[in-house]
């Protein structure tokens, strides 16, 4: 089983009175404030480490916030450092630019275990003015997590008028499974996901309803009038529910079928910079840069480490082109596969079943030398991610 940490977050639902939701609203606007107060620190000195960026700013915020008290300037400190590194990550800061201004809006806040404390079925939470307990709402898989998982840090958000507390546990690593076996996936658009035991995902629903989705949106922009607005304002991340969904059954039906058969290692296809290999006109592109493929991989390794099952990327290069069967170059159309062999298959089952059979497993290490043309190397991964 995978050394790394097994977290999870469970989203729990504020029940607030009017005074308790100005309280945090309070809290959540100064606390924007002392970010924004860290930013030119961060622009002057080009300094994302949350040590150092602790040392250049904390008593300037921390004598201009005072009633944020130390833990709350500290996590601000954190939330800002972690922000600029992820847009490093993401975009870049080019060296011989200035350092962009990244925007706080007053809808979230950090939490550590001395800012907040769970008991039963309240949260005892920091504000300006004290602390207080607000009761939340929770069904019965945040609670079973709840229960056998250690509190950890946490994240105070607001979406569309409500407060929801979002909470990191710790989880107790799952038994490995008994099994020896390794389930091949393949992920794409027209088809979800293909198993290597012949089990297939469609995706052509999901696709057709994005499509509905984007064209409705196109329109709307068109428009450009108030009401076209207060529509988009409405309809604004129906589509990303639907996919997200979608994504969760998929994720959790595939990890069963991996169980169903006896298999301990899932394998998948290491799709990173996919999308900058694209080459295709302006509307496959389109379509392919909201192809949520990340998501559904995500999905799939955090729940089948919480089922004992190992999670391992696969170069994916020839997985489509070859022949399960004999190994050799084959022929496919569409979601016909073929090879002179006499191998017929699904086209995404036979690439499933070479993700699972031709992969070779070397560990988190590049071979520096070379491998045999279809030995596709592989990495573990540990993935965290929220909680279903």
């Amino acid at each position: 089983m995978s050394s790394y940490m097994n977290k999870r977050t469970v989203s729990l639902k504020l029940l607030t009175t009017p005074e308790q939701a100005s309280a945090l609203a309070a809290l959540a606007a100064t606390y924007a404030q002392a970010c924004y107060a860290i930013v030119p620190f961060v622009q002057e000195h080009r300094c994302w480490n949350r040590v150092a960026l602790h040392h250049l700013t904390y008593y300037t915020v921390r004598e201009r916030f005072p009633a944020l008290g130390s833990q709350m300037v500290c996590q601000a400190v954190h939330r800002v450092a972690d922000a600029y590194k992820t847009l490093k990550t993401n975009q870049g800061i080019a060296k011989d630019k200035p350092v962009p201004a990244i925007v706080f809006r007053p809808t979230s806040v950090n939490f550590d275990k001395r800012t907040y404390s769970l008991k039963g079925d309240r949260l005892s939470l920091f504000t300006l003015a004290g602390r207080i307990k607000v009761p939340f709402a929770s069904g019965k898989h945040q609670r079973d997590l709840l229960a056998c998982g250690a509190t950890k840090e946490a994240r105070l958000v607001l979406r569309k008028g409500v407060w929801y507390f979002n909470l990191v546990l710790d989880l107790p690593d799952a038994s490995p499974a008994s099994g020896s076996g390794v389930l091949g996936v393949d992920v794409g658009e027209n088809n979800l996901a293909a198993t290597s035991t012949g089990k297939i995902w469609g995706g052509g629903n999901l696709r057709h309803q994005r499509d509905i989705h984007l064209a409705h949106r196109r329109r709307l922009q068109a428009n450009g009038s108030r009401a076209a607005k207060r529509k988009l304002k409405a309809i604004s991340g129906r589509e990303e529910r639907r996919v997200r969904h979608v994504n969760h059954e998929t994720s959790k039906a595939i990890v069963q079928e991996a169980l169903r058969v006896g298999a301990s290692e899932i394998r998948l296809e290491d799709l990173t910079d996919i999308r900058a290999n694209i080459k295709a006109g302006k509307r496959v592109r389109t379509r392919l840069h909201r192809w949520a493929f990340r998501q559904l991989q995500d999905f799939v390794s955090y729940k089948a480490e919480a089922g004992g099952l190992r999670v391992v990327f696969v170069e994916p290069a020839y997985t489509s082109q070859t022949c399960s069967a004999c190994g050799a170059i084959g022929n496919r159309e569409r979601h016909r596969f073929s090879c002179a062999c006499g191998t017929r298959l699904h086209a995404d089952v036979n690439a499933s079943k070479n993700i699972a059979g031709f992969a070779k497993p070397i560990g988190s290490a590049r071979a520096v030398v070379n491998q045999p043309k279809f030995a596709h190397q592989v990495r573990p991964v540990a993935v965290e991610s929220s909680a279903r």
